[in-house]
């Protein structure tokens, strides 16, 4: 199934995690192979929307604040493309589908 309906993904979790610097579960230097960097954030956001909009979402648990899926695919970046999963709930409260993380498909 393609996730369908309101889909957010926070500024925060692009420019605040994923494509800063960490000195544990770094995404920043994985995301840099392709292009994508902390100057657009903007850029990596279209790439994960259209992501979700090409594959399929896998269901993968439930908890109280709603189901979790997962879509994997190809992150097409500026400079190339990376194998990825995206995780994403959808809340329990409004329905709504909120990314939570992306990491390199193993």
């Amino acid at each position: 199934m393609k996730l369908q309906g309101t889909l957010i993904i926070p500024d925060s979790k692009l420019a605040e995690y994923l494509l800063v610097p960490r000195p544990e579960d770094d995404k920043s230097k994985f995301l840099a192979q392709v292009g994508f960097t902390l100057d657009s954030p903007d850029q990596l956001k279209q790439a994960i929307l259209s992501l979700v909009k090409t594959y399929d979402a896998i269901s993968d648990r439930s908890n109280r604040y709603g189901t979790y899926y997962l879509v994997e695919g190809v992150l097409l970046g500026p400079n190339g493309n990376l194998e990825v999963v995206t995780v994403w709930i959808e809340r329990n409260l409004d329905g709504v589908f909120q990314f939570v993380t992306l990491k390199p498909k193993r």
